[in-house]
């Protein structure tokens, strides 16, 4: 069942910024017109109700978003990379695989989350003119575009789930209320993707229904399949139980028993949904014997004796589930509250680009990753580039920074590799 994917995503770099210089008929040292690069595209994930599975993204293990092109001369800008957009369907939860925070759980058709952001693009050489320099041969490099691992995981948003036993005809009473069209045949697990369908009452009435595939004992515990398929069954509001009343999957009562106690192994709340009980394959010769015994052990339950293959007592079934999804929604709408699992997007607060430690009496050291990797694009041997590394540091804070942390004229800072004399 693909309802689960792993996948790496990659924004696009920044292009670069470029070192040119105005050269025209009447300025032939004209002054710098290096134009900045264009920006990496971003990596989103956005809804496309035409897709009900992953399994498009089955073989995909990785995305790469385009990176933006260097500038050009006369100051102009580069291309900006192009945008990969994933679509996904409805019930998409992405989480990030290294620590499982949730970054987006799309509900709603048209939602389209930013996963990974593109990086800027560099800025070009006119930018670094100034009194002191007025040709600067720097220009930036691009920033680097924003990559991790993510968790891909489908839950169907379903209004009702049909559970039941494997071949006790759950896609067959998909196929014959709704518009979908399962595989059916007469051997267990012909069923091993979710299927949707809607069911339309006329009077714009409806809902959408979830064959789920057939559970085993044992599923709560994680046994075959079962905890892939349980975990669709969580967001639907009412639970249609489709129990084979000729027998032929086991004992009517055993089944119902094996089932309920498996959804309350996974899941306590599980229990508690409200379930609608179809006696099905009414028609059998022996049905009406197991359903004696069903109602004898379940004296309290109201049951819907039905017969899928000959459509048989189905609008009864349809209608108490409409009642029952109309009565869920009234009381999530009484007890609306923010949950983790509807998140639409989950914006992590933005981390400092640095940070200062005192690395001994008279040294600090400059903590950030970002300008590690600054530094690492300027040759610091160069008069000119290190100047203009200390501009852009100044620019970030990093000056003021230090001098709050305590830092005095002479002493030694720690950035990258390099040790620099602090000048106040």
């Amino acid at each position: 069942m693909i309802d689960f994917i792993k996948m790496h995503v990659k924004a696009g770099d920044g292009g670069r910024g470029i070192v040119a210089w105005r050269r025209e008929k009447f300025y032939p040292m004209g002054g710098p017109a290096g134009g900045d690069g264009g920006n990496g595209g971003s990596v989103y994930f956005a809804v496309d109700t035409n897709e009900t599975t992953l399994t498009k993204l089955r073989f995909t293990k990785s995305v790469k978003a385009g990176n933006g092109s260097p500038g050009l001369i006369k100051k102009m800008h580069g291309k900006s990379g192009d945008d990969v957009v994933i679509g996904v369907p409805l019930g998409t939860m992405i989480r990030n695989a290294e620590n499982g925070d949730l970054l987006a759980d799309l509900t709603k058709p048209g939602q389209k989350v930013l996963i990974a952001h593109g990086g800027k693009g560099g800025l070009g050489n006119h930018h670094f003119a100034t009194a002191r320099n007025d040709a600067p041969e720097y220009a930036q490099p691009g920033e680097v575009g924003e990559s991790l691992d993510i968790q891909i995981e489908l839950r169907l948003l379903a209004d009702a789930g049909l559970i039941g036993f494997p071949s006790v005809g759950k896609s067959t009473f998909l196929s014959v209320v709704t518009n979908a069209r399962p595989e059916i045949a007469a051997y267990p697990f012909t069923t091993i993707e979710p299927n949707i369908g809607v069911v339309d009452l006329g009077n714009e009435k409806g809902f959408v229904l979830a064959d789920m595939p057939g559970l085993i004992e044992g599923a709560g515990e994680g046994r075959g399949l079962g905890h892939e398929f349980l975990r669709h069954i969580r967001r639907c509001r009412v639970l249609i139980h489709v129990i084979d009343m000729s027998g032929e999957a086991g004992d009517p009562v055993e089944c119902y028993d094996i089932i309920n106690k498996e959804l309350a192994t996974y899941d306590a709340d599980l229990e508690k949904k409200p379930q609608i009980v179809v006696a099905n394959k009414m028609d059998d010769e022996y049905a009406s014997m197991y359903l004696d015994e069903f109602k004898k052990a379940y004296p309290d339950i109201k049951i819907y004796e039905v017969s899928t293959l000959k459509h048989i007592g189905l609008k009864e079934v349809l209608y108490a589930a409409m009642d029952e999804i109309d009565n869920a929604k009234v009381v999530e709408a009484e007890n609306a509250a923010p949950i983790e699992e509807t998140i639409v997007y989950r914006y992590q607060p933005k981390r400092p680009d640095f940070y200062i430690e005192k690395d001994a009496p008279g040294r600090w050291k400059v903590v950030s990753q970002k300008i590690d990797n600054l530094v690492d694009t300027y040759d610091l041997d160069d008069p000119d580039q290190a100047y203009q590394l200390g501009l852009q540091l100044d620019k970030m804070g990093v000056d003021r920074a230090l001098r709050e942390a305590g830092a005095r004229d002479g002493d030694q800072v720690i950035v990258n590799n390099y040790i620099l004399d602090f000048k106040d």
